[in-house]
């Protein structure tokens, strides 16, 4: 999935010669957490509104402050499944875009990120979630296909959702079918069924059957 077309120029890069008035001006009129700062077209990194916000001076030059400036940047060339962990690390709602020279190209905003990633069949398609857990040396993800193919379903995606020393957990989404068979060959296979929407249907269709099984014998 490219995002080159998301690319955004809507809001000009900040300059060092730039006021923090001016700064502060551009953070009013727009949602954005930080600003791009560039150099010659060159990247330097982003200016957050919370660290300009607190400069007194309105005059200064953004080059007076500098030392505030982030170094974030990111690659024209980065997959989509990293823009979203820059995003969380950055705590941004914005990341700036370069070229392989370190020139400035744009930015790619949340929101336009965020709306992609809902189109992917793993959430737009409808389906089942299903979430497993095995111990993080047994898992295989060519075995977690095997099972839900073997109960004439299919995979639309996987994510690995936790892991720690010992388990690893699994988010599946997978078409609809009858998930009760699918749920009991992981079981089988030694996987623990964490999504506790899909285990309750599983026990009431269970009661269910017991109840009317105790009626049966009763008659």
């Amino acid at each position: 999935m490219s995002y080159l077309e998301y690319i955004s120029t809507d809001i000009d890069a900040l300059k060092l010669k730039d006021s923090v008035k001016k700064a502060k001006d551009i953070f009013a009129s727009c949602t954005l957490s930080h600003l791009p700062v560039v150099k010659n077209n060159y990247l330097l990194g982003l200016l957050a509104e919370n660290d300009i916000q607190v400069i007194e001076n309105d005059n200064d030059n953004i080059e007076v402050h500098q030392d505030l400036i982030q170094n974030i940047n990111i690659s024209h060339t980065t997959l989509w499944i990293d823009l979203l962990k820059q995003f969380a690390n950055f705590q941004s709602n914005i990341l700036p875009i370069v070229d392989s020279a370190h020139l400035y190209l744009g930015y790619y905003e949340l929101n336009d990120v965020l709306h992609q990633f809902s189109e992917t069949p793993f959430l737009n398609e409808v389906g089942l979630l299903l979430i497993v857990e095995k111990n993080s040396s047994e898992y295989s993800f060519s075995e977690i296909a095997q099972i839900i193919e073997s109960n004439d379903a299919r995979l639309l995606g996987a994510l690995v959702s936790k892991r720690d020393a010992n388990t690893v957990q699994v988010t599946l989404k997978i078409t609809d079918h009858d998930i009760n068979n699918t749920i009991q060959t992981f079981r089988r296979y030694n996987y623990h069924i964490i999504s506790e929407n899909l285990e309750d249907k599983y026990l009431d269709q269970l009661k269910n059957r017991s109840e009317y099984l105790q009626k049966y014998l009763n008659i």
